[in-house]
């Protein structure tokens, strides 16, 4: 496989966290966990879990792999600053930015920065957002903080799950799955956090849409070589996770996906697909989903310089003209969290 050295030692020392349904959907606690809160909790409290209610959970404690680094071993930002599209420079045209419009409002997270961070506490349209990336799932989602009337601040545990990032909130120390937004364990297991609907564009797109938007910028307060891919290599599409997931030969490792999920449907639209057609229209339950792809997005998993990396697209899908929630997650993944999910082709 073509890793570079720089995710080799980056995954030694530095990494840990990680690496829908309708937008209108509340966050709301479902079924209560099972009985397995009487199964025995391992020593997680000596790693400085001491807040979080171990004797809730909804899966099992083994299905949770240290990334490497302790709690907040990658740093969220917590205070976000922010410049005018027109005004910023550090960017390349193709470089990939999440795109994240609320309440009128819209800004760009890029990725070179999410890359280092993984998340992003933000209000945005007076609602407080969490703005997520998980390098190793390729998973870029948004969500609404507030559950229950309270705000929460996330941050990384440390924890993977299927190669995925695990979150928690400081308020309870829930420790929370970014693929889905469910808390597994802790005060809120069983609570989903609400999607939003969030997209990956070229950096040129979004500055010539939206000059006056905010975007971003490097005063992280962190010093990281934002610019720079420390998984050079990672996305080749046939080659392995870093960490073992169930395997499913339906469609290479990483081979990226359009995915969207709605009241227990969901519809995978390989990108190879959508590449291909540009447009695919698909059914999912009682409605119809318009999917689009736009080249002239650089990958940021494959050059060392994420404005170097191949070309790869992004996608948008939309319903009767609106944007829904839907991510990109590398297809090993998707199989790992929904295996029955059916694939367009």
């Amino acid at each position: 496989m073509r890793y570079g050295l720089g995710l080799i030692a980056l995954l030694a020392t530095a990494l840990g966290g990680c690496g829908g349904s309708p937008a209108v959907e509340r966050a709301a606690p479902t079924e209560p966990p099972s009985a397995e809160a009487s199964a025995p909790v391992p020593d997680f409290r000596l790693e400085g879990w001491e807040e979080t209610d171990f004797a809730r959970h909804s899966v099992p404690f083994d299905e949770f792999l240290s990334g490497g680094p302790p709690k907040d071993g990658i740093p969220a930002l917590d205070a976000p600053r922010f410049a005018a599209a027109a005004a910023t420079t550090y960017l390349e045209p193709r470089e990939p930015v999440i795109e994240l419009t609320v309440a009128g409002e819209t800004r760009a997270y890029p990725l070179q920065i999410l890359i280092w961070h993984e998340i992003v506490n933000d209000e945005l349209g007076g609602v407080p957002v969490a703005v997520t990336f998980c390098p190793l799932c390729n998973t870029a989602i948004a969500f609404d903080r507030r559950v229950e009337g309270r705000t929460l601040d996330f941050g990384t545990t440390g924890k993977l799950r299927h190669s995925d990032l695990v979150m928690y909130d400081r308020q309870s120390e829930s420790w929370w799955q970014q693929f889905g937004g469910e808390a597994l364990v802790g005060r809120y297991t069983g609570t989903r956090l609400e999607r939003l609907p969030a997209r990956i564009v070229a950096w040129a797109d979004f500055a010539r849409s939206h000059p006056r938007a905010g975007v971003l910028t490097r005063e992280t307060g962190h010093t990281r070589s934002y610019g720079e891919n420390p998984y050079e290599g990672y996305d080749d599409v046939d080659s392995p996770p870093i960490f073992a997931v169930p395997e499913d030969d339906r469609l290479p490792p990483k081979e990226r996906v359009v995915y969207v999920e709605r009241g227990g449907d969901s519809v995978a639209l390989p990108y190879s697909v959508l590449a291909r057609e540009r447009v695919v229209r698909v059914a999912l339950g009682r409605s119809e989903l318009v999917f689009r792809w736009r080249g002239g997005v650089a990958s940021a998993l494959d050059a060392g310089e994420i404005a170097s990396g191949r070309d790869v697209g992004a996608a948008d899908v939309t319903e009767n003209g609106r944007r829904v929630p839907f991510s990109e997650p590398f297809w090993f993944a998707l199989a790992a969290f929904d295996p029955d999910v059916r694939i367009e082709r």
